[in-house]
């Protein structure tokens, strides 16, 4: 069996552990990022992370290649980035193998088209139907997100 750490990056990400047997994939536990800090001093809480990761212990990881948005401001971008970068830290001291996906390639690789979060989460339910629990809300695309991440890498997506 092995354990994927899926991260889809940001302050309003999340990260998702898919274990791929051969047999139906499935998510063992999702989180939203960890966020420490308020209005222009939010960060990614790098500490809970690690001991997040730490606890599941992943044999690989995947991250959405990071990119700023068209008309996205300076800060915001800044602000993405410097989440991205803590991420990618986290994982790389950890000694976890790391894949960087462009967002194109999962999505194509799980049938989803355009950038409709709510349609990410609603192909991961499809997915993984014993983890509603962990996807119920709407605000949970980002776990989402990240549980598919960890399921295209490789093509491994069904």
């Amino acid at each position: 069996m092995t354990r994927i750490l899926g991260c889809d990056p940001g302050l309003n990400g999340g990260l998702a552990l898919v274990a791929i047997n051969g047999a139906a994939p499935q998510l063992i536990d999702a989180s939203d990022i960890p966020i420490v800090g308020s209005g222009a001093k939010t960060r990614v809480d790098v500490l809970a992370i690690h001991a997040w990761i730490e606890t599941h212990k992943p044999d690989h990881a995947v991250i959405e290649r990071a990119g700023v948005m068209p008309r996205q401001g300076i800060a915001s971008g800044f602000k993405y980035g410097r989440a991205v970068g803590a991420l990618e830290a986290v994982i790389a001291l950890g000694g976890i193998p790391l894949t960087v996906l462009e967002p194109a390639v999962w999505k194509r690789r799980l049938g989803l088209y355009g950038t409709n979060k709510e349609t990410s989460r609603q192909r991961a339910l499809q997915l993984f139907p014993a983890a509603h629990a962990l996807l119920a809300r709407r605000k949970d695309h980002g776990r989402a997100e990240a549980a598919l991440i960890a399921l295209a890498l490789n093509g491994s997506a069904p």
